[in-house]
């Protein structure tokens, strides 16, 4: 099997599924030297509930807005925007912390040596807008819904891998390889393992600096359920 030398990985920064699978995607191009290209999606407009604002008709709409900051960072570099959603994704999936909040993101961009002032610049760039619909419409037009969605080189798109316990070392190199395999069955559409009450509660618990940060939706009876941010005119 010949390995891929870049893949386009999709991520919504409040997900924490993509989250999870962004750690092992990292731990595979350290070991590989594989070209990941961080791309955007949209859980606020995939998610939107009908008479709601969409999330570009907001001044701050959390996951679109630090994807916007997210954007003018990649302008610079795209080790920019990878160390942007690493600090953001800890902040929240593992600190609990909220960094869809304005003085968050301003420090966490200072922490990772950015200007904190491109939380304004984003803001006041109606461009930013025009790169997240561009590339969110790309997973949509190709049939997706979600994150993390990986886009390969010859067009293939899968949805996942869904991890809770991102592997390292060799057996993350084995799961690329797993996941590299798919694309050799064009029509191999779907394999899911069913959650137990065991693992939904190792779910729950793994995720839960993220359930507890979360403000937008209240949680349905503590499960991780499909991120949805469109309540409210924010």
């Amino acid at each position: 099997m010949i390995r891929p030398s870049e893949v386009d990985f999709h991520f919504d920064v409040m997900c924490p599924w993509a989250y999870q699978t962004s750690l092992w995607m990292r731990e595979v191009r350290d070991q590989t030297g594989l070209i990941v290209n961080w791309r955007f999606f949209s859980l606020e407009e995939v998610n939107l509930v009908p008479g709601k604002k969409h999330p570009w008709e907001r001044e701050w709409s959390y996951g679109w807005s630090m994807m916007r900051i997210g954007v003018l960072l990649r302008r610079q570099s795209m080790d920019l925007l990878d160390q942007w959603y690493a600090a953001a994704g800890k902040a929240l999936h593992v600190d609990g912390n909220r960094p869809h909040h304005p003085d968050v993101a301003r420090h966490l961009l200072e922490q990772i040596g950015a200007d904190p002032a491109l939380v304004d610049a984003s803001i006041a760039d109606a461009s930013t807008h025009d790169e997240i619909k561009a590339e969110h419409q790309r997973v949509i037009d190709g049939g997706g819904f979600g994150v993390p969605t990986l886009i390969f080189p010859d067009g293939q798109r899968l949805f996942g891998p869904v991890l809770l316990d991102p592997p390292t070392g060799d057996a993350a190199l084995r799961l690329w390889d797993a996941v590299l395999a798919w694309t050799e069955f064009p029509q191999l559409y779907e394999i899911q393992r069913p959650k137990t009450k065991r693992d939904e509660q190792a779910i729950a618990e793994t995720f839960r600096p993220y359930l507890e940060a979360r403000d937008w939706v209240s949680i349905n009876r503590g499960k991780v359920v499909g991120f949805d941010a469109s309540d409210g005119d924010r």
